[in-house]
């Protein structure tokens, strides 16, 4: 079976217990108007230009078959609308300046990969976890690779926004030793108007996973969106009525290193310019979330 892989990320320590290896699928069913990752939000793979890095060599205009790319007045022009992400230009390309997020991979290309740090995960108790984009917009592909990683004896875990629905979550729980989610809003509507879609199905899923496996819940702490005390209070609450083997929760400061990505693939950046407050800042909002009967809060 085939997928499309963003990313696979060797010795990571922030993906769960351990030094893991992190598959980065793409694809994301969720819209966050703050995401720092854009380029994982389509399934199919695209084309990222960064024109400071051009040499103009004009090799990537007689590569690509698609006449996708023209020489403008400020270098090389992409048009999207006749770009197919088949990644001929970025071959050729070795400056940088083009750049394809996203590669079709089968099982067997992406265990390789990961088989490489066995060792490691056996003396860390580290393992592989599947992350995005959202690895539940690929659940066939998903589920190919737990079941790969579990023959080989290998902890498992996944990092999901909990949108799917639950007849997938029931394929992949039993393959997994830790689910990590978010919670990134507690309200409905305000959920809908920053993420484009309803929190009701997420928090559904929530409360059947708990009762499955052992997890850890993140909240991002978006400037302007859920940064006060009685929204993380309010997210806290509702993780505490959860129950079940929660590991810890914890609260992610914005990540603004995306912004570069939004230019590179033409997109509007609603959160342009938006920087995290002091690392200080976040420790009410910790508080607010221990007030609310958390033990284990942590601040990423």
């Amino acid at each position: 079976m085939k997928g499309i892989v963003t990313e696979i990320e060797r010795f990571s320590l922030r993906d769960g217990p351990g030094i893991r290896t992190t598959v980065f699928l793409k694809g994301c069913n969720m819209r966050c108007k703050w995401c720092h990752n854009p380029e994982t939000l389509q399934v199919a793979p695209q084309l990222l230009h960064y024109p400071e890095k051009c040499l103009g060599c004009g090799a990537c205009l007689a590569a690509c078959p698609n006449g996708a790319l023209s020489a403008g007045e400020h270098g090389v022009q992409i048009d999207r609308e006749k770009c197919r992400g088949c990644g001929t230009c970025a071959d050729q390309c070795f400056s940088g300046a083009l750049v394809l997020s996203g590669k079709e991979m089968d099982t067997e290309e992406v265990m390789a990969e990961i088989l490489q740090d066995l060792p490691y995960y056996r003396n860390s108790g580290g393992g592989v976890t599947l992350s995005g984009g959202e690895a539940t917009c690929q659940p066939d592909f998903a589920l190919e690779l737990l079941r790969a990683c579990r023959r080989q004896g290998i902890p498992t875990a996944l990092e999901t926004n909990l949108l799917a629905p639950w007849a997938v979550y029931e394929k992949l729980l039993p393959e997994l030793d830790l689910l990590m989610f978010d919670v990134k809003v507690y309200d409905e509507e305000k959920h809908k108007r920053w993420t484009g879609v309803s929190n009701r199905a997420i928090l559904e899923n929530a409360r059947r996973a708990a009762e499955s496996l052992p997890y850890l819940v993140r909240t991002p702490v978006i400037p302007g969106v859920n940064d006060t005390a009685e929204e993380i209070g309010a997210i806290a609450g509702f993780v505490h009525s959860l129950g079940g083997d929660l590991q810890y929760y914890e609260l992610l400061r914005f990540n603004p290193l995306g912004e570069g990505k939004y230019t590179a693939l033409d997109m509007a950046n609603d959160f342009a310019g938006v920087r995290p407050g002091p690392e200080a800042d976040t420790e009410p909002l910790a508080q607010a979330a221990r007030e609310a009967g958390l033990a284990q809060v942590r601040i990423g």
